[in-house]
């Protein structure tokens, strides 16, 4: 190998590694995000929001008040 390869190798190695490590296209979305996707949803009004984390993953915990009078959980994952 020559060593231009060599030095290619080893600055593309980490960026490769780098692309492996995550999935393609995931992100972690913001909690205001998350509570605009709700309401998208529901059309309803937002009570409550916490931010959890359950095995070692972020979920937003989303209260909300649909129109018909429901208070309904949305359990919406930080990483989409």
């Amino acid at each position: 190998m020559s060593l231009s390869r060599w030095l290619l190798s080893l600055v593309l190695l980490p960026v490769a590694v780098g692309f492996a490590s995550s999935p393609v296209g995931a992100r972690e979305i913001t909690v205001q995000e998350a509570v605009d996707q709700v309401q998208r949803e529901t059309d309803g009004k937002v009570l409550s929001v916490q931010t959890m984390e359950r095995n070692k993953r972020k979920i937003y915990h989303i209260k909300v008040l649909t129109r018909d009078g429901q208070v309904k959980v949305f359990q919406i994952r930080a990483n989409q």
